[in-house]
């Protein structure tokens, strides 16, 4: 089953193969965003995580760059703002990073060219990152005299806060490789084979237990960092207790004993 949502000025939106992949569609303007932009983003993927038929969502974007932050013209408006108006429309983006960070569903992004600023935090806050070999990477903020503050949290916790603090700090342009090397990225691929390999990661995915996906997603969010406490561990029974008493747990379980496909491998 294949469906197209064309209700976005700013996004293409195609869900196949339980696939949903939505692409950054403003490509005159190197896919820069703005409020618009980060609106749509907050309600598509927001609509996503809900939708059952659904089981990873990919993050592309259109054209040369992947994305290269905030949109000129909408700083230009920004310059005029209060105080108030500056941390209401901060707190829109904040909001869109977390919704996507927090989506119940497998994110990818798959980077087919360069990111800058902002953009560096639509990655950071996909589950796994793909990119082009071609890709550079850059915190550009301080140069403009600005600050990565509310991509910072999902920046530093992909790249690791050595790196961080170099490259918040100089705003040097990184290419792929050295992005591969920090974390940042999990793979660096040709331009000719970039859409493969997001595939056959999506293909894996696919086939696994949706509620035991959702579970991973909320362990990784919970776990990573935090100290190894008794109400920690008491969190992890409590959740392998959950999913094995559940529905897909069970099911899982006896179709590998009865050495058949589970069911939600063919319900399609």
């Amino acid at each position: 089953m294949q469906k197209e949502t064309n209700n976005y000025k700013s996004l293409l939106v195609n869900i196949e193969q339980h696939v949903a992949t939505v692409t950054l569609n403003r490509p005159e303007i190197r896919n820069a965003f703005n409020d618009e932009m980060i609106a749509e983003l907050t309600a598509v993927f927001t609509e996503l995580g809900a939708d059952n038929d659904v089981r990873i969502i990919v993050l592309a974007a259109a054209g040369k760059a992947f994305c290269a932050g905030a949109d000129l013209n909408w700083m230009r408006a920004m310059a005029d703002y209060s105080y108030e108006e500056n941390l209401a429309d901060a707190d829109k983006l904040a909001q869109m990073l977390k919704t996507i960070y927090e989506c119940p569903k497998p994110t990818v992004a798959s980077i087919q060219g360069d990111v800058y600023a902002g953009g560096m935090g639509l990655v950071a806050v996909c589950d796994v990152a793909i990119a082009v070999k071609i890709a550079n990477f850059c915190l550009s903020e301080v140069r403009l005299g600005l600050a990565p503050a509310t991509i910072s949290p999902y920046v530093i916790k992909a790249m690791g806060a050595r790196a961080s603090q170099r490259y918040f700090l100089s705003a040097e342009v990184f290419d792929a490789k050295k992005a591969r090397q920090m974390g940042f990225i999990h793979e660096r691929v040709s331009e000719e084979s970039l859409d493969e390999e997001v595939a056959a990661l999506c293909a894996k995915i696919v086939k696994n237990s949706p509620d035991a996906v959702k579970t991973c997603k909320r362990l990784l969010h919970e776990i990573a960092g935090a100290p190894i406490t008794d109400a920690l561990i008491a969190d992890t029974v409590k959740s392998i207790a959950d999913i094995r008493s559940s529905e897909q747990g069970k099911e899982g379980v006896q179709a590998f004993l009865q050495k058949r496909k589970p069911d939600w491998l063919t319900t399609d």
